[in-house]
């Protein structure tokens, strides 16, 4: 199953099925005479799953979906210019962003996932373990040799190289980075009163890469390199990556079981919720979930309704019988507490005032 990552890792931009606009379309999705094809920019961290699901649907229903993994925020910004049917983040929109909607937006949960701290090391062979504090540290530039005795000392039979460190992080605006820096945030005041938490930080060090792919690649072609991606994409490129302390004290692998249990969750009715810092014993602490965003309200920029059906039937498939393929691809399956709040969200789409889904 994951071999059909290896298209969407390597490809600057993604469509998912046949044809579509690329990444700097203008273009109105709502104006095109094509009601058996939609659009949908976004998340890098969904890339995979999306690219099995829409395909998947397309084989189906006979409804294509042409998805651009540019990052969340290219993702919301071309659904608050309303050029695509839907967009996707892996942080749902802030004040700032609500405000420059024309209407409403609503968030459907469509799946969980892990923000894996990769590295390159090719000379050690254990699987290396971090600390909360000693993660806020390399990334603040505050460690900077493999070697350092603080590293060191949470791997101690482990030989660790006197390689420098060389940090990769995403230079476009990224719910990817909101989970990881959230995630800092909660665990280290240095960081807290630093960079901050957002999908766009003033990073201390580093080197930028555009999406998953871009700091993927980036991390696999530098030795002693580190950075953080979705699991899918490490897991792809062969790429080692770091047990993780969670708040109970243990060094937990992201895995699928690891991000359910830290999803494992009351969520509230308007899904926003961070994953990030769990309580759960079991939990991976850098988890997260990611939405699909649309318009509560679909009439507009002369939309048709057939057209707004066949999206909403879409994302609800997502929801549900497309949950199927998540854990092939290494994401959590939504719960169903997520799946109870997703229905209720997408019942609550309107077209002309009226429930799309009867």
């Amino acid at each position: 199953m994951l071999s059909g990552l290896a298209f969407a890792i390597t490809g600057s931009m993604f469509l998912t099925s046949c044809g579509g606009a690329g990444n700097g379309s203008k273009a109105d999705s709502s104006a095109s005479s094509d009601n058996n094809s939609l659009m949908g920019a976004g998340s890098s961290f969904d890339n995979p799953l999306f690219s099995k699901m829409f395909s998947e649907y397309d084989k189906a229903n006979g409804v294509k979906v042409n998805y651009q993994s540019i990052g969340s925020g290219g993702g919301i910004q071309q659904l608050t210019a309303k050029t695509v049917d839907f967009g996707a983040s892996d942080a749902p929109l802030n004040g700032k962003q609500d405000s420059a909607l024309s209407s409403p937006a609503i968030h459907i949960p469509v799946t969980a996932g892990a923000v894996v701290v990769t590295y390159n090391l090719p000379e050690v062979k254990d699987t290396l373990m971090l600390t909360p504090e000693v993660l806020a540290k390399i990334f603040l530039g505050k460690i900077t040799k493999w070697n350092d005795p603080a590293i060191q000392a949470i791997n101690k039979a482990v030989k660790l190289p006197a390689t420098g460190i060389v940090i990769s992080h995403r230079s476009d605006g990224s719910g990817t980075t909101n989970i990881f820096t959230t995630y800092l945030t909660k665990v280290d005041k240095d960081w807290e009163a630093g960079p901050g938490k957002g999908s766009s930080v003033n990073w201390p060090v580093g080197l930028g890469g555009k999406g998953n792919e871009g700091v993927a690649g980036s991390v696999k072609q530098t030795t002693g390199g580190i950075g953080y991606v979705e699991l899918a994409y490490a897991i792809q490129n062969n790429m080692a990556f770091a047990k993780i302390q969670n708040k109970a004290g243990k060094f937990i692998t992201p895995s699928i079981a690891s991000v359910t249990a830290a999803a494992n969750i009351d969520i509230p009715a308007d899904s926003k919720v961070s994953l990030t810092n769990t309580d759960a014993a079991d939990g991976y602490p850098i988890s997260g979930f990611s939405w699909v965003i649309v318009y509560k309200e679909q009439k507009y920029s002369d939309r048709a309704a057939d057209k707004v059906t066949k999206m909403v039937k879409l994302i609800q498939w997502m929801v549900h019988d497309g949950q199927q393929y998540s854990a092939a691809l290494n994401y959590a399956p939504l719960s169903a507490k997520a799946v109870s709040v997703a229905d209720a969200q997408l019942k609550s789409i309107t077209y002309d005032g009226k429930t799309v889904l009867q």
